[in-house]
């Protein structure tokens, strides 16, 4: 490690309160699917900020666009309407067919908004009132306080059980563990679509099919979350839409503004007719220009350059190539995953893996103590699956030998 990384490692750990260990390196460009630290290394980027930069780096068209924003008005508060973000919202409500908007900062604050839309939809005004909702095992929302209330793992919630706000946990794609934790006062189920953070777990048709009746029967609002597998993640642009089941509300965020911090709560109108009015919720920079200017581009890029139906082109490569390497290591136990979302189970702590494939130039993450992520820009080809594979190859032939 040169001087310099040394030094700014140890300036970061004097400064920055130590909510993360990061792995000991400085990063400081990027460049289509590849990102440099401070000392001109090269890394192949498999990662993609978690599910960010569906487009790359340094994507000019992207960079131009936001630029020319920021010569023209970066915020104003929503007391007042701007062009981007109704430009935002319509291009948003067009790929999502949902008919609602609301844009956050991030995607636990667009959980945040959720979790309070399903509340208000059934806070006594003809329902009775209903508090509960029920969230799914191993699931992953967000740190704050409502979002890591539905969180279904129980670790991120031990030192906080206070916000504990009448959740139930079911298990993931299993509707009839749902059934059964059903009540009068359920009010709300949340799920991701595909679990991220939980294992890159697809929910099955027959599943949300099977949810989405029993949330009809009962009155109970049905909530999406595609905050990592939305955005052309899975081939579709949301999860949701390659099983023709439609939730009541829904997030997104992560690579809804491909860099810039932007997300998104959406409902249809008839949710919308019933909840949230003037004076219950709000923002300050929300859907401020400078975001919502991200949007619009990000969603032209995506329609002009048939991102998802890319996604769906080179997805069974990838795929491919995974199952190569998982046969041919008997540590990794299971492929898993949907699109470009996808996991490598092994029978032990993938940590020395990761760190032994960023030595070589690959940045990849876990998602449990034991699972390979692979969340990469959507726009990767063949040649980038096939250099992945060589250096994950070696990452993992030097860590079964140590």
């Amino acid at each position: 490690m040169e001087e310099s990384t040394k030094m700014l490692i140890e300036q970061a750990e004097r400064d920055l309160l130590h909510t993360y260990n990061r792995y000991q390196v400085v990063l400081d460009r990027g460049e289509g699917v590849y990102l440099y630290d401070i000392e001109g290394k090269k890394y192949l980027d498999f990662v993609a900020g978690i599910a960010v930069f569906a487009l790359g780096y340094a994507n000019q068209a992207y960079n131009d666009a936001l630029k020319r924003q920021i010569d023209k008005l970066l915020h104003t508060s929503n007391y007042y309407y701007n062009v981007p973000a109704i430009q935002a919202a319509h291009k948003l409500k067009e790929v999502t067919g949902m008919d609602r908007v609301f844009f956050t900062n991030s995607g636990a604050e667009a959980v945040e908004g959720a979790i309070k839309s399903a509340m208000k939809v059934h806070s006594g005004k003809g329902t009775g009132g209903r508090s509960e909702i029920i969230a799914m095992e191993h699931s992953f929302h967000g740190r704050t306080i409502g979002a890591l209330s539905v969180t279904g793992n129980a670790h991120y919630r031990e030192d906080f059980e206070t916000i504990d706000r009448q959740v139930r946990f079911a298990k993931f794609n299993d509707a009839e563990s749902v059934r059964a934790l059903v009540t009068e006062n359920t009010c709300a189920v949340i799920l991701e679509v595909v679990q991220g953070e939980g294992g890159l777990i697809p929910a099955t048709t027959e599943f949300l099919k099977e949810v989405r009746s029993l949330c009809d029967e009962k009155g109970i609002l049905l909530i999406f979350d595609e905050i990592q597998c939305g955005m052309g993640r899975t081939g579709s642009m949301f999860a949701f839409q390659n099983h023709g089941v439609k939730p009541d509300i829904m997030t997104c965020a992560k690579a809804l503004g491909c860099g810039v911090p932007v997300g998104a709560f959406l409902m249809t109108e008839e949710t919308a007719a019933k909840s949230l009015v003037p004076g219950d919720h709000g923002t300050t920079y929300g859907g401020n220009p400078f975001a919502a200017a991200a949007v619009c581009e990000v969603l032209r890029q995506y329609e002009e350059r048939d991102i998802p139906g890319h996604v769906k082109e080179i997805a069974p490569y990838f795929e491919k190539k995974l199952d190569e390497i998982a046969a041919a290591h008997p540590c990794i136990l299971q492929r898993r995953g949907c699109g470009l979302m996808q996991g490598l189970v092994f029978d032990r702590p993938v940590a020395p893996v990761i760190r032994a494939a960023m030595d070589r130039g690959l940045i990849l993450i876990n998602a449990g103590a034991d699972i390979l992520r692979f969340v990469p820009p959507l726009i990767i080809e063949k040649e980038h699956i096939d250099e992945m594979a060589e250096i994950l190859e070696q990452a993992i032939r030097e860590t079964e030998e140590a």
